[in-house]
């Protein structure tokens, strides 16, 4: 039954992709893909007219609610005023495609990286290592050797296990075992082995029994080999061995793989044994399994009828830009610099004002703080700044790949402005910057290397909280934000009417 359904799990899902392909509407707005002269056919006016003030609202593809409450709120405000209507030039920014993956089958909630586990190895312990013939471990000068995987599905790992020395008469080492979890100090569990407590033999190991933990999905681990003996451990080379994931629900991080490079590690990257392990709740992976067919199929058909929602919203506001990425969390950075490049084909502009879909805004006031404060002139970012923020390994905003402990100074996501020079540079080697795990710590990343002037402004609220007089404030629902801008419009004060 397991093989048949492994079989049949491809064809179908290579059929409904293929079908989807074929069906799928078009998009309703050319994106930056497009080149300006086209921009300009569709929209002549927004070249030849001059905007003092851009404001790019990054907005996800069903979050309908949240642009409904913006324009009845302070776009509908900003519409309405007598003279900022004419200075400022409000788009939503939205991803072209969908994700066809479904939540329930990505690698993780933040991508759209399926998870592609075929055959599980069901109700039976797996080594995590297997090793060729012809291939022997070589007595090595490291006396720590580590190695990181990550879990993909639940798992338990049963024993932990070291290299023998083949050329000694039984086990004649002093080694420990640790296994921690990222970024914590303290060993989840650990095994010792020693001549008068070594264990038990499989294949090339000698394997000692653990504490059982459930590991869960998305955990993010290292093994770690100790030798307490004058030489080193017996190890090899991440490339000298097999992986036995399990059907897909283990993977191993190696350095230069999109992870973080060797000083990151504990010690030298590699094995010095290896651990042994089995898939928890196989029953619940099977059903998984045999039901993704049709999940895919239903997720086909909410993006069809997502794209007829996204092109009628489009036709009746024209507020919207269509940037020519999958819209996921993790391709956010990437939606910005599209949008960047957007504006400096499609408008005349001064500065460019970045939020998000669940902010308060008050462009008002956004203007009155730039005449108070006199800011203005070239290389110029406004904005609430995050400083020594420390690098996340683990969760949401994991990032492997930007290899500080801190990121430079950035923008807290409530909003931020720019002057036009900044948009151009960003705008002209956006084939060329790295994308990393958030926009806001990207674009961080991004100025650290032209040097702006930073104008730190604390009325850019980082927290969703009120202050009177905030410039923005972030995350939250379409209800909040309606009763934010209807104790505005009442009191001239989002945070409390005093009595009268």
């Amino acid at each position: 039954m397991r093989n048949w359904l492994v079989l049949l799990c491809p064809c179908v899902l290579g059929a409904a992709l293929h079908l989807w392909l074929r069906l799928r509407s078009p998009q309703p707005v050319r994106t930056p893909g497009a080149g300006p002269a086209d921009h300009l056919a569709l929209n002549p006016h927004w070249k030849d007219t001059h905007y003092d003030m851009v404001v790019g609202v990054l907005s996800a593809r069903n979050n309908h609610g949240l642009r409904k409450v913006i324009r009845s709120t302070w776009l509908k405000h900003l519409i309405q005023h007598p003279t900022l209507r004419q200075r400022v030039l409000v788009k939503f920014i939205i991803g072209t495609q969908g994700c066809e993956v479904p939540v329930e089958d990505r690698e993780d909630p933040y991508s759209c990286k399926l998870f592609n586990i075929t055959n599980p190895v069901l109700n039976q312990k797996i080594e995590a290592f297997s090793f060729s013939e012809d291939t022997s471990s070589g007595l090595s000068e490291d006396h720590v050797v580590s190695v990181r995987f990550r879990v993909l599905y639940p798992i338990i790992i049963t024993s932990l296990g070291v290299f023998y020395d083949a050329n000694n008469a039984g086990f004649q080492r002093n080694i420990t075992v640790k296994l921690y979890q990222a970024e914590q100090e303290e060993a989840l569990f650990s095994a010792r082995f020693s001549p008068p407590s070594c264990g038990v033999q499989v294949n090339k190991l000698w394997y000692k029994p653990v504490e059982q933990f459930i590991l869960p999905e998305s955990f993010e681990g290292t093994i770690v080999w100790e030798s307490q003996d004058l030489q080193g451990l017996v190890s090899r080379n991440l490339h000298n061995v097999t992986v036995n994931d399990g059907g897909g629900v283990l993977r191993v991080l190696a350095a230069g793989e999109g992870t973080l490079p060797h000083e990151f590690m504990e010690g030298v990257e590699g094995i010095a044994g290896g651990f042994i392990y089995i898939i928890q709740e196989g029953d619940t992976l099977l059903k998984n399994l045999r039901s993704r067919p049709q999940r895919l199929i239903d997720r086909i058909t909410e993006l069809r009828e997502e794209d007829a929602l996204l092109k009628e919203e489009s036709s009746i506001y024209n507020d919207i830009v269509f940037v020519d990425v999958v819209d996921t969390y993790r391709n956010v950075p990437a939606k910005l610099l599209n949008f960047y490049r957007w504006t400096m084909e499609t408008i005349n502009f001064d500065l460019l004002l970045k939020t998000d879909d669940d902010c308060y805004v008050d462009l008002e006031a956004v203007f009155n703080r730039i005449t108070y404060k006199n800011l203005d002139g070239p290389n110029f970012w406004w904005g609430n700044f995050r400083l020594n923020w420390a690098v996340d390994r683990t969760g949401k905003w994991q990032e492997l790949e930007y290899p500080s402990p801190a990121y430079p100074a950035f923008a807290c996501g409530s909003g931020y402005v720019i002057s036009r020079d900044i948009v151009h540079w960003l705008a002209s080697n956006s084939e060329r910057l790295k994308t990393y795990q958030g926009e806001d710590v990207s674009m961080g990343i991004w100025m650290a290397a032209i040097g702006p002037k930073r104008y730190q402004d604390s009325l850019w609220l980082c927290e969703k909280t009120c202050e009177t007089g905030m410039l923005s404030s972030p995350q939250y629902t379409p209800q909040e934000l309606t009763e934010l801008w209807e104790l505005k419009e009442l009191c001239s004060d989002p945070c409390k009417c005093e009595a009268r």
